[in-house]
Formats: C-alpha cells, sequence, structure tokens
C-alpha cells in the first residue's frame, strides 16, 4: 500500500501470526481477531484503534444480517412450542423400522430442523439433550451416539434456510434466493450419506430397531406435522419468488412459528418465551461479534492488499474450474478446523473470491464449496464446536469421538466432490426455478 508502514507481507505476517497465537492461548476467535488487528492500528501513522470500532460497527449497518437471530428465533420457538417433538414422531413413524432406527431418526430430524432453524450449533444442541441418553439406554456406543448427532447437525447450514449462506449473500453479493435452492439437493445427499453410514454401522454392530410404523400412524403424524413442515416453504418460496427478502422471510417465520406455538399445538408459555428470547440473544450477540471483527480484521487484508498478493502467486498455477474447486475446498477444509464459518466465509471467502471468478467457477457454485466444505469444520477438532457440544452433553471426551465421527465424514466427502466436479448438483435447482440469479 502506498504511504504505508508495513508492507503487505508485514501486514499479513502479523495479523496471521497474532491471530494463531491468539486461537492457540484459547481466546475466543471474535476477540483473537479484534486483538490481532490493534498492533497494526497503533503502528500505521494514517489508522488508529477508532478504525477497529468503525469497521466493525460499519459491519452491522447490513438489512440482511438482520435475519440472523430471527431465523435462531424461529428455531427456539419451534423447539419451545412442541413443534420438534412432532417431527420426531414423524421422523420414527417414516424411518425408525430400518437398521440402527433411533440414529436414523436423529439424521431425518436434523434434515427437518435444517430447514427452520439455519443453525448447526442449535440443533447440535437440541439433538443432543434428545437423542444421545436415549441411544445410550438402547445399547448404542456412547462415541458413535455423539458423533452422528454431531455430523447429522452440520445439514443446518447446508439445507436451507442457512445462516451461512445469508452471510455469505450478503458480504460477496449472492442471490440469497439461489443460495437457498443451491443447498437442497447437496444438503439431502449429505443426509442420505450419513443415513447409509448408520445403516452399515446398525449391521455390524447389531443396534436395535423400532417395529414397522403402520400406514395409520403416518398418515396422522404427517397430518399434524405439516404447519411445522410448512415454515421452511413459508421462508424459501417467499424468498425466492420475490414476495420477501431474506430478512422479512425470517421475521414472517418467527411470526408463524409464535402462531403455532401459541394458538395451534398451546404448549408454550411466558416461561418458555423468555427462554426462547434469551437463547436467541446469546447465539446472535456471538454470531454478530464474530461478523463485526472479522470485518475489521477483512478490511486490514484490503488495505494492505493482502489478498491480491496472495492470489497472485496462485493465479500462476493456471488450475482449470475442477482443480480450482478442490483447491478451494481443501483452503475451507483446513480453515474451518481453526476458524467459526462466520469470520471464515468474510476473510477466506473474500480472498478467493477473485480467484473463483478467474477459474469461470458461477459465484453460486463457489458458495457452495465454500459452505459444505465449511460445514466439516464443525465436526473436525480442534475448532469443531458441534463435536464439543455433543461430547459435552454425553460427558464424553472429544478424543474419544473422534474415529467414528472420522468415519462418518467420508461419505461426506465424496458428495463434496461430487458438487465440485459436477457443479449441477449444486445449480440444477437455482437454473431450473430462477435463472436470472446465475452467472
Amino acid at each position: 500500500m502506498t504511504g504505508s508502514v508495513l508492507s503487505s507481507g508485514q501486514a499479513a505476517a502479523i495479523l496471521f501470526g497474532l491471530f494463531f497465537l491468539l486461537l492457540f492461548l484459547r481466546v475466543p476467535v471474535a476477540f483473537a481477531l479484534a486483538l490481532a488487528c490493534l498492533p497494526i492500528l497503533a503502528i500505521e501513522p494514517r489508522l488508529s484503534a477508532m478504525t477497529l470500532v468503525q469497521e466493525t460497527f460499519n459491519a452491522y449497518n447490513s438489512f440482511i444480517l438482520l435475519a440472523v437471530p430471527f431465523f435462531l428465533l424461529t428455531a427456539n420457538l419451534m423447539n419451545v412450542g412442541g413443534i420438534t417433538d412432532r417431527l420426531m414422531l414423524l421422523s420414527r413413524t417414516m424411518v425408525g423400522h430400518w437398521p440402527g432406527g433411533l440414529a436414523q431418526i436423529n439424521v431425518v430430524l436434523s434434515i427437518f430442523f435444517a430447514g427452520i432453524s439455519g443453525s448447526s450449533t442449535a440443533d447440535a444442541a437440541s439433538q443432543s439433550k434428545i437423542f444421545i441418553e436415549a441411544q445410550r439406554k438402547e445399547g448404542y456406543d456412547d462415541s458413535f451416539s455423539v458423533a452422528i448427532t454431531a455430523v447429522s447437525a452440520v445439514l443446518a447450514v447446508i439445507i436451507p434456510p442457512s445462516i451461512l449462506m445469508v452471510v455469505w449473500g450478503g458480504i460477496l453479493t449472492v442471490s440469497i434466493g439461489a443460495l437457498f435452492l443451491a443447498g437442497i439437493i447437496p444438503g439431502l445427499l449429505i443426509g442420505l450419506a450419513q443415513m447409509g453410514t448408520v445403516h452399515a454401522y446398525a449391521k455390524a454392530r447389531g443396534y436395535p430397531t423400532y417395529p414397522r410404523a403402520t400406514w395409520g400412524a403416518l398418515t396422522r403424524s404427517l397430518f399434524v406435522s405439516i404447519p411445522a413442515l410448512t415454515t421452511p416453504m413459508i421462508i424459501i418460496g417467499g424468498k425466492i419468488f420475490g414476495w420477501f427478502t431474506a430478512t422479512e422471510s425470517a421475521c414472517i417465520a418467527v411470526l408463524y412459528a409464535g402462531t403455532l406455538s401459541l394458538l395451534v399445538y398451546r404448549e408454550m408459555d411466558l416461561k418458555g418465551l423468555h427462554f426462547a428470547l434469551l437463547d436467541t440473544g446469546k447465539f446472535a450477540a456471538i454470531a454478530l461479534f464474530c461478523v463485526g471483527t472479522a470485518s475489521a480484521f477483512g478490511w486490514l487484508l484490503a488495505y494492505y492488499q493482502i489478498p491480491k498478493a496472495i492470489l497472485e502467486g496462485v493465479s500462476a498455477w493456471g488450475m482449470g474450474a475442477i482443480a480450482t474447486g478442490f483447491f478451494i475446498a481443501f483452503v475451507f477444509l483446513v480453515v474451518g478446523c481453526f476458524l467459526d464459518a462466520i469470520p471464515a466465509i468474510i476473510i477466506v471467502g473474500t480472498i478467493l473470491d477473485p480467484l473463483a471468478r478467474s477459474a469461470g467457477l458461477d459465484p453460486v457454485h463457489f458458495a457452495m464449496i465454500g459452505i459444505v466444505s465449511l460445514a466439516f469444520g464443525l465436526v473436525t477438532p480442534p475448532y469443531g464446536l458441534c463435536l464439543m457440544i455433543a461430547c459435552s452433553v454425553a460427558g464424553l471426551r472429544v478424543g474419544d469421538a473422534i474415529k467414528d465421527t472420522m468415519i462418518m465424514l467420508v461419505p461426506m466427502l465424496l458428495v463434496l466432490a461430487a458438487v465440485i466436479m459436477w457443479p449441477q448438483v449444486s445449480l440444477f435447482l437455482p437454473g431450473l426455478i430462477s435463472p436470472e440469479f446465475l452467472k
């Protein structure tokens, strides 16, 4: 940067070096990002500590980001209002008779819940409380129970509506409606891969199954679940067909979930409403604080033209579209092990976006490669937030669940490879319903 005291290389060394040092010292990610910026702001005469505050708050000047707390509140209202219980009953009547019935229900409920919450951490917390002890009583191994609960929770960031898709669309100016459509097929494929893994485990270890539900029981459970299953249709359909924005659809989803919980199912009282609001505030504050400090960190990267310096070396490799896709996936897989998905999108996504465009990747395809890759980071140490939540609920050390978790990730990696090699896996539905949103 002309007139700057530090070169791009020096600034990058300070920013990333201090950031990873703070992570090693177990400083929370959002604070580590902010603290890594301070030495640069102190050294550079054109900047000051107020730049950190200014750029952090500039990130919040986004109407799209209002969707984040509303999606979280929708999920919490549905948990408190008994909607999750009805979806669990539907899942049991659908797949309870398959090998490893309770674990199969775990995956199917995660698919349903993913269409409502958009948050893997919220899914992991609620599913762990529901399933881990129940699976333990039925003779499932603790490591398997923890692994399938944590791994199935990542579907919430792939199947729409996804908070990561909202953040990606807002930061990189990609149609959120197109991202919602693009996540459906990859998400369902990963869900099927997980169910296949459960089937193999159940056959090998003799896990129990439930009796096959009658058609009458299936019909009744489907009937009582229809109002809950309508929620993702409202969110996704409203955004795709232009009836309302992503934020407006999240607000309408909150009103709908509240109406179901209070007036239709009548299972939410004032205490439950208070808990839902409090829990939403906590999770939303963490997520949005990460957005703010990551944006300040990203602003400094742009100020010193660090992404340009990084990409000059990578572009010289002359990679094609598929090779570039695998390179992008590799970077996000590694970064996801150490960094929360939201700051990873803001920092790494913006760095890799020019590379993806120069290789001819559609922005929606690039987004899906990034989001699916970052989903792995939710269960891979040392970050692995969903895995840590499930282990905490089970009273199990993370190391004891690693083997089964890694085994379950193998089929998911094959789905990621398919997303990279065949763009139509993610682009088919956007091209069919909203082709104007594609490149």
